[in-house]
């Protein structure tokens, strides 16, 4: 399989904080990974990497055979799906669902003076039906619930036919039927052969959906695990992610944590 995605010794530094710390890591072809971690430990910073929206410090990230710092990232970027919080920030608030996902042909988040042809539109479309949004095609972006947003936000960074799927905090927000909702069409994605490599950030073991086959740990920004979901995700790497003993339970590909006892 090829490498869609290296890190090698990534730093990012702001100021005196350091948000990763000697990061290595590699995606594959038909790898999903999750990125799992408590708030602070540097997941977003690392999608934002991933995603060719920010340059490291220090060290080599490499994206679908690009290297950053060497590559022209307004092309690089529509061959990378992104869903995420600050992406949606973005979108106008009276933008319609419809425009919402075929803008993002142009990199755009918001409907202009650009043309699209019916094939943008027809697959634009497609998408949303896949999702279970094609009835509110017509429908203001800042009028869906949470769960919908999310939806559409999924199908709009599915739109270019991504060789990667970044999605960052996808549960963010949903109560339970929502987040069941999306974590069961995530499995079905992730089961599907000609879906992207993908990489879901969240810091909820139970948003892992079933069918993901890797996870990498952060915590202050370093790497504390990653690798293969099952040997990955165990009570002594989870604790040392969140800093807390937590007693890991599985079933069915699904995963659960709770405080277990403190020493």
């Amino acid at each position: 399989m090829n490498e869609v995605l290296g890190m090698a010794g990534v730093n990012v530094v702001r100021g005196r904080k350091r948000l990763l710390n000697e990061v290595d890591w590699q995606v594959k072809e038909g790898e999903r990974w999750v990125v799992l971690g408590p708030n602070g430990a540097g997941k977003t910073t690392l999608l934002q990497i991933a995603g060719a929206r920010m340059h490291p410090t220090s060290g080599v990230a490499g994206i679908l055979g690009e290297v950053m710092g060497a590559v022209d990232v307004f092309e690089l970027r529509p061959r990378i799906g992104l869903s995420s919080a600050a992406l949606a920030s973005h979108i106008p608030e009276n933008e319609t669902v419809l425009n919402v996902v075929v803008t993002a042909s142009y990199g755009m988040t918001g409907r202009w003076r650009e043309k699209y042809d019916q094939m943008d539109e027809r697959r634009a479309f497609a998408l949303l039906h896949e999702w279970g949004m094609s009835t509110m095609i017509n429908r203001p972006f800042a009028s869906l619930s949470e769960g919908e947003r999310k939806r559409v936000q999924i199908a709009r960074a599915l739109m270019t036919d991504p060789e990667l799927l970044l999605l960052d905090e996808p549960g963010a927000g949903l109560d339970l039927g929502g987040r069941e909702d999306l974590v069961h069409r995530l499995s079905e994605l992730a089961a599907d052969e000609d879906s992207p490599a993908m990489v879901l950030v969240t810091h909820h073991l139970e948003e892992v959906p079933p069918g993901f086959t890797h996870a990498l740990l952060l915590r202050a920004g370093a790497v504390v695990a990653a690798g293969p979901i099952a040997e990955t995700l165990t009570e002594e790497n989870l604790s040392t992610a969140f800093g807390t003993p937590l007693s890991v339970t599985s079933a069915n590909g699904r995963y659960t944590a709770v405080a277990g006892p403190r020493a």
